[in-house]
């Protein structure tokens, strides 16, 4: 983790940040997973739709929470209000970090996931690990090297609960901030295309959290992209700092209705991290002044619409603070699903300070 000296020593190297309270961070990085929780749920049960099935059920854009249809093939019989494996991966993440004072151990992150996948499945649900994380994990159970069980991991899982290490990490050195992203994704997801979608959403909470604008934002998810992409082992994939830059431009000037037509046919919504991350960027970018707005859009896509909303939500509740958010749809996710958002907040904002944190 970053610590005090070189965030101070680093803090005249970017004027363009804001220097807020601790007060207005907490309300950001709470923001951030309320943010994060909110998108998820409502992408729940439009998730693995096709856009013109998003349309027939739930109409153009979704109003509100919404219960999975009863034939849906992933989140059948989940009620409104409930979270996916995005919002509970990223707090088993945010669990990780905590008790490791900030990092990362591979080997109980895995056990981590492993029990959760099983806890997951006692209680009937289908909603389980990703392709690229269960693959890795059987490899690394079957005695795989734990810095290369994870290089086929290109989907956007380590992406969609990236968000923690945001909150944990501060943005005044991107190559810090990346490497603490390599660390909670290497697992999984240690390709230079998940890497950099990953690096992208961090980047964007960092800053957001660290009071920066949606324009300094973009900037730093499109740089610490850059970074990311260098990292882990290279497969073949469309760059993703560049796709953020080319969908937020598709989609400047156009109304609700208009970017969730777009963005399926151009930038798709699938697990590829090169579409949902930049469709994710695309929708914050739009509509960041109106965050539940900005999550209703992300979660009317179909596709991986859960992952989509869930980053969006992280990325415009970084930049607006939770209190932005209706405070029935707080309410909502955090009765529905157990959840504590602002002490996972504190305890996160903890590591970033420099505290520390001794896990009870």
């Amino acid at each position: 983790m970053i610590n005090a000296d070189d965030r101070a020593k680093r803090a005249d190297e970017s004027p363009s940040l804001t220097a807020l309270s601790s007060t207005n961070k907490f309300d950001r990085a709470a923001g951030a997973l309320y943010g994060l929780a909110i998108g998820d749920a409502l992408g729940m049960p439009t998730q693995m739709m096709t856009r013109e099935e998003v349309v027939s059920v739930f109409g153009t854009l979704l109003v509100d929470f919404e219960p999975a249809p009863s034939d849906h093939p992933i989140a059948e019989g989940m009620t409104a209000g409930r979270i996916t494996d995005d919002t509970e991966q990223a707090m088993l993440l945010a669990a990780q970090l905590i008790e490791g004072g900030g990092e990362v151990d591979v080997r109980r992150w895995a056990t981590a996931l492993m029990a959760w996948e099983e806890g997951m499945k006692a209680k009937g649900s289908l909603d389980l690990l990703g392709p690229s994380t269960k693959r890795a994990i059987a490899a690394l159970v079957d005695g795989g090297n734990p810095e290369e069980v994870g290089s086929r991991g290109d989907t956007n899982g380590a992406a969609m609960r990236i968000t923690p290490v945001g909150i944990a990490v501060g943005p005044l050195d991107l190559e810090v901030l990346v490497s603490n992203v390599v660390m909670a994704s290497r697992l999984t997801h240690n390709t230079s295309v998940a890497l950099a979608g990953a690096s992208a959403v961090a980047a964007a909470v960092s800053g957001g959290v660290e009071g920066a604008s949606m324009e300094e934002m973009i900037e730093l998810a499109c740089e610490a992209a850059a970074i990311g992409s260098r990292r882990g082992h290279w497969i073949a994939g469309a760059d993703v700092a560049v796709r953020i830059r080319w969908a937020i431009q598709l989609v400047e000037g156009l109304n609700a209705e208009g970017v969730v037509d777009l963005l399926p046919i151009l930038v798709g919504t699938s697990l590829a991290t090169w579409e949902s991350v930049p469709a994710a960027f695309a929708v914050a970018s739009e509509f960041w002044r109106e965050p539940w707005l900005a999550c209703r859009v992300a979660a009317s896509l179909g596709g991986d619409s859960d992952t989509i909303a869930a980053m969006t939500g992280a990325i415009v509740g970084s930049l607006q603070g939770f209190h932005v958010f209706p405070a029935k749809a707080r309410e909502t996710v955090a009765n529905e699903n157990g959840l504590n958002l602002g002490e996972m907040a504190t305890k996160l904002l903890a590591l970033r300070n420099g505290a520390g944190f001794a896990a009870t």
